[in-house]
């Protein structure tokens, strides 16, 4: 009766090494995610304190928010990485957030380099206005695409 309720014991030991080494995987990455995040978190906070006092912040803000905003992009991939480990699923969500918030810290990139250019070429300008039309859609879809999936509710996630 044991070989009916479990017809290949071979096939249930090797997927289970294959979930052990998927878990040693994500564990791995969580680790250097977590490493880099506080790095990260440390580094700008000091070069936060040194441009305060040294009175140059506005001139340093925009690196510090391309800094700030790195962190955020990592602390969501970390989540991510959380939740594929804990749940052994693959949700949409986490990606598409990670998609949304690195195409938001390109645009505030963008404008704040843009806005600091003194005689832009044309050329220049035309880039400028492609790269920003295209991160705009791109964004307008990621954040319709989380619309759709929180209103549409819970759905079976796709097993990792």
């Amino acid at each position: 009766m044991t070989a009916a309720a479990d017809p290949d014991p071979t096939r249930r030991r090797i997927t289970l090494a294959f979930s052990a080494v998927e878990d040693v995987v994500y564990v791995g990455l969580g680790v250097l995610l977590a490493s880099g995040a506080i790095f990260l978190l440390v580094t700008t906070a000091i070069s936060f304190g040194t441009s305060l006092f040294a009175g140059t912040l506005p001139k340093e803000f925009i690196a510090l928010l391309d800094r700030i905003l790195l962190i955020l992009l990592v602390v969501e991939l970390l989540y991510t990485v959380q939740v594929s480990f804990r749940e052994h699923v693959i949700t949409p969500e986490p990606f598409l957030l990670v998609g949304l918030i690195a195409a938001t810290r390109r645009v505030l990139i963008l404008t704040a380099e843009f806005g600091r250019m003194e005689g832009t070429a044309p050329a220049a300008i035309t880039n400028f206005l492609l790269e920003l039309s295209v991160l705009t859609v791109l964004i307008l879809a990621i954040a319709l695409s989380l619309f759709v999936l929180r209103k549409r509710g819970p759905v079976a996630p796709v097993k990792a």
